[in-house]
């Protein structure tokens, strides 16, 4: 919480993550290898930059079906957020998606004042190397504060599950990018455990994001599609918070 890109899904993901959390049968879309520069036939190459517009990654409507809300009743608002060269980040893209109402106000500073379905960060970098460190940062210091966090898998990508009182993080890295998912206990629509909630978006965003990096950096293989009985995925390497680590941001 797409653009139809990246490369073919495989097998094996973390437990629970193949049902919707309000349509059942909203299938995760598959996307073929040799597709991965193009979304179609004799179609514009897709840039190497993230996309400029949330939509593309997630549109409102399957959003709004994956939380079981009212069609047309889903908004998402992108904010682009500026390079941090200290950290070598090149661009940075924030995603809201919010439920009921759309909008409060026409033009200038109009804003969608529904309740939060969940909200993404995704941070770019310059080498893989970079998203990986800043990722390790990022989850160290998130760990700080929990209530609870445990390593996961979707796929072959590595996460770390963070749990709060009134939300819960899931942190990954992916190619050159790290990704925030946020989901608020109070996210309407949300009848499952966000453990398997958090995942499910990522199988949806994270095949999009493949064609959009450096080819040299792209990723070789993404989130695995539900399975009828999925397994856990195995545990992605501790990134426990070492003492006098600074906390750090996507």
């Amino acid at each position: 919480m797409a653009l139809l890109a990246g490369v073919a899904l495989g097998a094996g993901v973390l437990s629970g993550c193949g049902v919707a959390s309000g349509d059942a049968g909203i299938a995760v879309p598959t996307f073929a290898a040799d597709e991965s520069g193009n979304d179609g036939g004799g179609a514009e190459p897709i840039p190497i930059a993230l996309p400029t517009d949330c939509a593309q990654l997630m549109d409102p409507e399957q959003a709004g079906a994956l939380f079981g809300q009212a069609l047309g009743s889903v908004s998402v608002q992108t904010v682009r957020g500026v390079p941090a060269p200290s950290v070598n980040r090149t661009e940075r893209t924030a995603c809201t998606y919010r439920a009921g109402g759309q909008q409060n106000a026409f033009g200038a500073g109009a804003r969608n004042s529904g309740p939060e379905l969940y909200h993404l960060n995704i941070g770019r970098y310059g080498d893989t190397a970079s998203a990986n460190r800043q990722w390790q940062l990022n989850t160290n210091a998130e760990r700080s504060n929990a209530i609870g966090s445990r390593d996961i898998t979707v796929g072959t990508v590595p996460g770390v599950l963070i749990e709060r009182p009134d939300e819960t993080t899931l942190a990954m890295v992916y190619g050159v990018d790290t990704l925030t998912f946020v989901l608020p206990v109070a996210a309407p629509g949300q009848s499952r455990p966000a453990a398997e909630t958090l995942p499910d978006l990522a199988q949806r965003i994270l095949p999009a994001l493949a064609p959009t990096q450096p080819p040299a950096a792209r990723p070789t293989a993404a989130p695995a599609a539900p399975a009828g009985t999925p397994e856990a995925g195995a545990p992605a390497p501790q990134a426990g918070r070492a003492a006098g680590t600074p906390a750090g941001t996507t």
